[in-house]
């Protein structure tokens, strides 16, 4: 499968699991070189490690915890510049034109910023085929043991016209979330199948790390095949803004 970008935080990454598979590497001795990458970063004032990786973590096949990290376009130059002949070539290639090909696609507006109907609903088709392509044909939603594709509730909340306080209320009331303290939580009989990650977010006053919920897109399916049941579509699904198709004489 073609190595995907996701956005974290406002800029596109690259999964430290991916870097690995591109360069040939294994994935813990990819981590061990990142983590002596930082290591020699910290002492520095004018180097944020941050800038180049970003550590992360994911859900093995077993629902254990392990680490990974988010590689930024800056982290894939550092480590490119760490390889040598045709590898290190290749990976170069390959990681310039993805970065380059998700700045392209981001600079066309989400199809819900739209006012036309009628464009509006050409832009959601083209967002469908590109989110459809991410799998092959007869595993849609099938594959997401890695990090691409990941989203908070906000931007799903807006498929729907809602804001996240809604929409969480609304995955509430059909007993998909709970919340605890001030977190919302998956029910038991929908934790471990693969719809949710956690995401760590570093606070900037050093108060430490919070892990953020956010939903893969098995789950975002999950979530739509759900409202579906109970008539709640995207306002891109909704009848009255589809546009209307003439008929032919």
């Amino acid at each position: 499968m073609q190595p995907q970008l996701f956005n974290f935080n406002g800029q596109p990454t690259l999964d430290s699991r991916e870097v690995a598979k591109m360069i040939g590497k294994r994935h813990r001795d990819l981590i061990r070189d990142i983590r002596r990458y930082i290591s020699d970063m910290t002492p520095s004032a004018k180097l944020r490690p941050a800038q180049f990786f970003i550590e992360s973590n994911y859900k093995d096949a077993n629902g254990q915890f392990r680490p990974c990290y988010l590689l930024t376009k800056q982290g894939c130059e550092f480590v490119a510049n760490k390889l040598t002949g045709k590898k290190g070539t290749l990976f170069t290639a390959q990681y310039v034109s993805l970065f380059n090909e998700y700045q392209a696609e981001r600079r066309k507006p989400d199809s819900y910023m739209i006012d036309d109907p009628v464009k509006r609903a050409e832009r959601w088709i083209e967002e469908r085929k590109a989110y459809e392509a991410l799998v092959p044909k007869g595993q849609y939603f099938d594959s997401q043991m890695h990090n691409p594709g990941l989203m908070t509730v906000t931007e799903i909340a807006k498929d729907y016209g809602m804001s996240a306080r809604e929409f969480n209320q609304l995955l509430h009331k059909y007993g998909i979330q709970f919340k605890q303290g001030k977190h919302w939580v998956l029910y038991h009989k929908y934790d471990g199948k693969g719809y949710t990650q956690y995401e760590p977010f570093a606070y900037n006053d050093n108060k430490g790390v919070h892990n953020n919920l956010k939903w893969t897109q098995r789950g975002r399916k999950f979530i739509y095949d759900t409202l579906k049941e109970h008539g709640i579509l995207p306002v891109l699904e909704q009848p009255e803004l589809l546009p209307e198709v003439n008929a032919v004489d």
